[in-house]
């Protein structure tokens, strides 16, 4: 392995660095924004698996899990032995943990050089050369939010496909989520400079955004308009060159009549939607303190089937919340038969230090949570492969993406994602295929979590996406190989969320 000095002697001195990411989409947005900062300084990417090998490793962090903290000081352990060996290596910490624990990061871990929390993520490179300066650790942590993160640098991991956060922080009081004490009450953007960020995007080729926030669909709240969401999708809708628009994560107490028909009447917004349940108990959902209840919950889904036929609708589920009793789960199940998710994220319940649910009375066995889980995720499968069988036979336009089909090199196809975001893998046609660029083709076969195109494809659609694809790939190649260092993985944003945070899930 090259050491990193013997690295920054092969590149004339340029320091490396390394993000790990942790949590919600927010997060992956945030780290974004920080690896822009960093090459803004100067620094440059580490090569993809240089784990830990690396002059700066920043630690991007979430408070959601219950051990989060346990996983944050064993990585941070890992690496104390190769700082040792090396002097001038530096890690920081940032992130909803960072926020929460402050000075309890440098105490556990006195090797750790800069913490800094959610809202002051602009100051990392400021921050890295005063503990280099000073020899000492930095610890900053701001109260309120210092700069929205999208004005920020940005080294975004997609060249066609890009997050948008609309707002930030939550003005919801959930019960197993402490994500809104530590990113701070909601925050919305105006329209016009979110509008300016998607149109400067587009003129970069980027052909799908994706509007972020911890509650998505609660913007406007900031700027007393209860149609402000409806508004902004609409308005993507006159941008041209914007082929997709998604949304991650919306609450039901906000998913109004006009945000459905902002959703059906926009072309280029997708036939999908992501909205948590968390649970189908009206007791549970009382005691999460989540402002709706079964029938609110189902009435969104039948109306969004109305207008949007072929939606496509997803959601989290925690199963063994405290006080869940075996009825309280049987109408969890309940609801998940009659919505017939597409896909659902289902987590075993966990708790949450500084939440209020960590302390109520009838926290669920493990074993019994577990035999519960293992129920919901076999009902769900089989509503999943169901459903994408009803795809078979439809011939759908697929973006191409890039990483998404870990066979595809053996199997000799493709992947990508279907306007309502099922991942669908297809036979590589002969003509050159870019991710970014779009192909037609006909589902031939279905699994609970994918749908194959066997034929031929019908029709490829070269893009402004694939071109920049193409064009950064080009650029990247010619900047690696001038600084000896391998090139940075380009992968669109995950469509859904993998580990959630906030509204959004657990």
């Amino acid at each position: 392995m090259t050491s990193s000095g013997d690295r920054s002697q092969a590149v004339g001195g340029t320091r490396s660095y390394e993000v790990r990411t942790y949590g919600c989409q927010m997060n992956v947005h945030d780290s974004e924004r920080l690896s822009g900062l960093l090459e803004g300084a100067g620094y440059v990417r580490a090569p993809e698996g240089s784990d830990g090998d690396a002059d700066v490793v920043v630690f991007n962090t979430c408070a959601v899990r219950e051990n989060a903290d346990n996983k944050l000081y064993g990585n941070l352990g890992r690496l104390a032995p190769m700082k040792t060996r090396r002097p001038g290596m530096q890690i920081a910490v940032g992130g909803c943990l960072a926020q929460k624990d402050r000075d309890t990061i440098v105490r556990r871990a006195p090797w750790v050089d800069v913490v800094f929390g959610t809202h002051n993520i602009g100051k990392l490179p400021v921050l890295l050369e005063r503990a280099r300066v000073q020899e000492e650790a930095q610890v900053e942590i701001a109260e309120s939010l210092e700069a929205f993160p999208s004005t920020l640098p940005t080294r975004r991991e997609s060249a066609y496909a890009a997050w948008v956060s609309i707002s930030v922080g939550c003005n919801n009081t959930c019960t197993f989520c402490i994500v809104p004490a530590l990113r701070g009450k909601e925050k919305d953007r105006r329209p016009g400079d979110i509008l300016a960020e998607i149109e400067a995007l587009v003129d970069e080729g980027v052909s799908e955004i994706t509007l972020l926030g911890q509650n998505v669909n609660a913007y406007g709240s900031d700027m007393d308009d209860r149609e402000a969401f409806s508004k902004l999708l609409r308005a993507c809708g006159a941008i041209e060159g914007l082929e997709r628009v998604r949304f991650t994560s919306p609450h039901p107490r906000d998913f109004t009549d006009d945000v459905i028909a902002a959703m059906a009447e926009t072309p280029n917004v997708m036939p999908q939607l992501h909205m948590p349940l968390q649970s189908g108990s009206d007791t549970i959902l009382k005691a999460m303190r989540r402002s709706y209840r079964q029938d609110r919950y189902l009435g969104i889904i039948d109306k969004v089937r109305a207008a949007i036929p072929h939606a496509a609708i997803s959601t989290d589920i925690i199963v063994g919340f405290p006080g869940e009793t075996e009825e309280d789960f049987e109408q969890t199940m309940r609801v998940v038969r009659e919505a017939r998710f597409a896909q659902a994220f289902t987590f075993q319940y966990s708790k949450r230090p500084g939440t209020p649910a960590a302390e109520m009375d009838g926290q669920i066995p493990k074993k019994v949570v577990q035999e519960r889980y293992m129920r919901l995720s076999a009902l769900q499968e089989e509503i999943s492969w169901e459903e994408n069988k009803k795809q078979v036979g439809r011939t759908l336009e697929i973006m191409v993406a890039e990483g998404e089909g870990r066979k595809d090199g053996a199997t000799h196809r493709l992947s990508g994602r279907a306007p309502d975001n099922r991942l669908v893998h297809f036979t590589k046609p002969d003509e050159e295929v870019r991710p970014g660029d779009v192909v037609t083709v006909e589902i031939t076969y279905a699994a609970p979590h994918h749908l194959l195109a066997e034929g031929p494809t019908t029709r490829v659609r070269r893009t402004r996406a694939g071109d920049a694809w193409e064009k950064r790939n080009t650029d990247e190649a010619a900047k690696s190989a001038g600084v000896l260092l391998g090139l940075p993985t380009v992968g669109v944003p995950a469509p859904l969320p993998v580990a959630t945070g906030g509204c959004a899930a657990l």
